[in-house]
């Protein structure tokens, strides 16, 4: 593949413009993955055939592929007006989807409809759209749809599991999300909303095990492990939640990581361990998402009591007076 490539940028030193040969190193750069040198190329020959579908569709491809997703609308619109093709109508409902011009994306997705009923990746972004849109019976009926035609995609029996979730058919989501691990059994987001779910019923233990997948396969889960924190706190289980927050900030310092840390240790009443978590938050706000402000005076506050301090600002030691009366939960 390299020497055809070297071919034909060598027959183009010899002839800028021959265009047959830049139009076959266009696409075999960008089958290499070498997008913006085909980019490069499509762009000079645009410029000679302007109306050139293919020519269009090809560099809307590239477009997507660099990110300039405005410039791929544009050229995909462009080929749409001199040749109406499924694939441009399609690949123009992608790039909507990503620039969120919804309304616009779904009537692409039904451009392409109207010739093949049997799209199920249509019926997939018509169901993201409905979706982002909040139109959730609609969503419905298309990722029905989608999973009708595609027994094995995950993703529609995902937002499908989220839409009943959301509106409380607990065991219509619980199905969705089991045929997710079904097809893809390191899916931890699936693991995640079962655990979710399994919480709000009380079923600690069923919640425990979905998280602990959770971060078997996603160790950069916050959410899980300030779930799972809740859960081990509630059944007394505190050296393992210890434990597995220790081992993941062996790997990595995070700043979330320390704050749930210090959180345990300020329930089980260790003053040294809850203020040099809350020093490893404070050493790392890059990756904390939880008010800064707030980590910024409880560790004034633990800091000056562990230190036979006072201190010198009362709005200070209200405010962490205020946030010690509420609940563990409320912390995390």
């Amino acid at each position: 593949m390299g020497t055809d490539i070297e071919i034909l940028q060598a027959l183009l030193q010899e002839d800028p413009s021959n265009f047959q040969a830049r139009r076959e190193l266009s696409i075999l750069l960008a089958n290499n993955g070498f997008n913006e040198e085909a980019l490069s190329n499509l762009e000079y020959l645009i410029k000679y055939f302007p109306e050139d579908e293919e020519l269009l569709y090809n560099l809307g491809i590239l477009y997507e592929k660099t990110k300039d997703f405005k410039k791929a609308k544009g050229v995909y619109e462009k080929a749409i007006e001199i040749s109406p093709q499924d694939d441009f109508y399609y690949n123009l409902g992608e790039v909507l989807v990503t620039l969120e011009e919804w309304d616009d994306a779904i009537a692409a997705f039904k451009q392409v409809l109207k010739n093949d009923l049997n799209d199920g990746n249509c019926y997939f972004n018509l169901g993201l759209c409905y979706y982002k849109k909040d139109e959730y019976n609609l969503a419905t009926d298309a990722f029905q749809k989608a999973v009708e035609l595609n027994p094995q995609d995950l993703f529609a029996y995902f937002y499908l599991g989220n839409i009943y979730q959301s509106n409380g058919l607990t065991n219509f989501a619980i199905e969705n999300y089991q045929k997710v691990l079904a097809i893809s059994p390191d899916y931890s987001w699936a693991y995640f909303n079962l655990a979710a779910i399994a919480y709000k019923n009380e079923n600690l233990e069923e919640a425990k095990d979905y998280l602990l997948k959770t971060i078997q396969y996603n160790d950069q889960d916050i959410e899980a492990y300030k779930l799972l924190t809740k859960i081990l706190i509630k059944e007394n289980e505190i050296e393992e939640i210890i434990t597995i927050l220790e081992s993941r900030l062996d790997k990595e310092e995070n700043g979330d990581l320390f704050y749930i840390l210090a959180q345990v240790y300020k329930y089980v009443n260790k003053e040294e361990d809850y203020l040099d978590a809350l020093e490893g938050a404070m050493d790392n706000l890059l990756t904390l998402t939880f008010p800064k402000d707030l980590v910024k005076k409880e560790f004034a506050r633990i800091s000056a009591k562990l230190n036979n301090d006072e201190f010198e600002n009362e709005d200070i030691e209200e405010d962490v007076e205020n946030e010690e009366d509420e609940d563990f939960e409320e912390d995390l």
